[in-house]
This record gives C-alpha cells, sequence and structure tokens, in this order.
C-alpha cells in the first residue's frame, strides 16, 4: 500500500481514531500508551526522558480538547501530514496539530512518525 494515494476519506479513517487516541492519552498522562501506534523509527530517535518531562509538565498535551477540526492533508514522499486546529480545556486560544502518518517497513502497518502541536 501506498499511503498517499488513499483517498481523503480512506486517510481520514485512519487517521481519526489515532489522533483521538493521542488525545485521550495525552490527557491522561499515559506516555506508554500515547507512543503505542508510533513507528519505530520514531520510537527508537524519542529521548525518552526529555519527552518525559514535557508530556508531565505541559498544562496543554494534558488539557487537549476533544473538540478538533480537520484542515488539511499534505502528501509528500512516502508520507501523508494531517492538520488540524487543536483547542484546549484550560488554555484560550488554538494551537495546530500535525500527525505524520507513514507505512512501518517493519511492521507493513500505517504508524505514526510525527505528532506535534504547535
Amino acid at each position: 500500500m501506498n499511503i498517499i494515494e488513499l483517498t481523503d476519506e480512506e486517510t481520514m479513517s485512519i487517521a481519526t481514531p489515532l489522533w483521538e487516541h493521542l488525545i485521550r492519552s495525552s490527557n491522561e498522562g499515559k506516555y506508554g500508551e500515547f507512543i503505542r501506534n508510533f513507528s519505530n523509527d520514531l520510537v527508537q530517535g524519542l529521548n525518552e526522558v526529555e519527552i518525559g518531562k514535557q508530556f508531565a509538565k505541559s498544562e496543554l498535551t494534558r488539557s487537549l480538547s476533544e473538540d478538533y477540526d480537520h484542515l488539511g492533508f499534505i502528501r509528500r514522499g512516502e508520507h501523508v501530514t494531517v492538520l488540524y486546529r487543536v483547542r484546549s480545556t484550560k488554555k484560550e486560544g488554538e494551537w495546530l496539530g500535525r500527525l505524520v502518518l507513514g507505512i512501518d517497513e517493519d511492521q507493513d502497518e500505517v504508524k505514526i512518525f510525527g505528532a506535534t502541536i504547535f
């Protein structure tokens, strides 16, 4: 399967449950659950100590609203970036959420290659 050839609907059917899982596990502070769908390359490249500190101390990452808007896709190379408008239940304003999906060759399935809130 080539992920960039999927239709928008097919991509959203994969991205939505992954994104919602990230929001839930982030809000609950469950780091191990949060990285469950990460690609092997992403997990191996993480500095778990630094990420763990950020994960535990960030008010934003512990208060993400489940009310988000899908903004669009960017297809490039072997990855699809899904963009979201994200809100917080505790902080005013809006943030940009980015979810990068691709095929993890080790597992031959769609995994998360990047996830960020800006």
